[in-house]
Parts: C-alpha cells; structure tokens; sequence
C-alpha cells in the first residue's frame, strides 16, 4: 500500500512540477518570438500605449504564479514523502535500519529540488520579459513623442 502511496505522490507531484515547466517555457518562447516580432513598423500600428502593455504582459501573469507556486508543490511532495516514509517505519513496528529511514527521506526530498528547479528559470524569465516589455514601450514612447 505504501508503495503505491509513494508512487501517486511521485508522480502526482513531479508530473505537476514537470506539467508547469512545460507550460512555464512554452509561455517563454511564445513571448520572446512575439517581442522579436515588434519592428518599428509593426510598433506603430498600436496607436494607444495601453494596447501596447497589454499585448506585451499577456501570460506573464500565469508565468510569475508559475515561479511562485513551485517550490510549494515541491514542498507538499516532500511533506507526503517524508508522511510515507514515518508509514513505512511504524508498519515495521520501528524496526528499520538507519539506510532505509536516510534514503526514504533522501527521495523525499527530490520534490523540493524539482520545484526550485521549475521555480527558478521560470522567475528569471518572467523578470527578463517584463523588462524586455519596458524597453519596448520605452521605444514606442520615444517614437510617438518625436
């Protein structure tokens, strides 16, 4: 049962870990080609700098939450492992040896570290995007004040 347990939380959380990385980097590509994509001549259509802001914010909102949320979902899956592991020593009736408690906890553990791993770029990327969105309405700015 436990084994079972352990698999759910395993998949479960890092297949959430591994589902907002996708989405974290489909939002980060999908953003950089749009930004690539706003020549001088493409800049000047957008006649309102609201429009302007809000083409170039779009997702970046799901991309902070994304950054903000990881290392929460890692912690609850550090939180189940190490749950599971304190099942796995009182079904035993106390009786594990110290490599089986240190390796339970060790893989425990791993759901912190693939969160901070998704928390991490996902945070650097939505602050080099929301400046690269600044830089842009910097420039539209100067042009409709020429």
């Amino acid at each position: 049962m436990e084994n079972y347990l352990r698999e759910i939380v395993d998949y479960g959380v890092l297949g959430l870990l591994g589902l907002m990385s996708v989405v974290s980097l489909g939002i980060v590509f999908e953003r950089l080609f749009f930004y690539a994509s706003l020549r001088p001549e493409v800049l000047q259509l957008y006649k309102h700098k609201n429009h302007l802001e809000l083409e170039l914010s779009r997702n970046l909102t799901l991309l902070a939450t994304i950054a903000s949320n990881a290392p929460y979902v890692g912690l609850l899956g550090t939180v189940f492992g190490i749950m599971l592991t304190f099942v796995d020593i009182g079904s035993k009736g106390g009786a594990s040896d110290a490599q089986t408690i240190m390796v339970g906890l060790a893989l425990a553990l791993k759901a912190t570290a693939f969160g901070l791993l998704v928390a991490i770029p996902s945070l650097f990327c939505y602050n080099l995007l929301l400046r690269k969105g600044e830089v842009i309405v910097i420039r539209w700015e100067n042009r409709h004040e020429a």
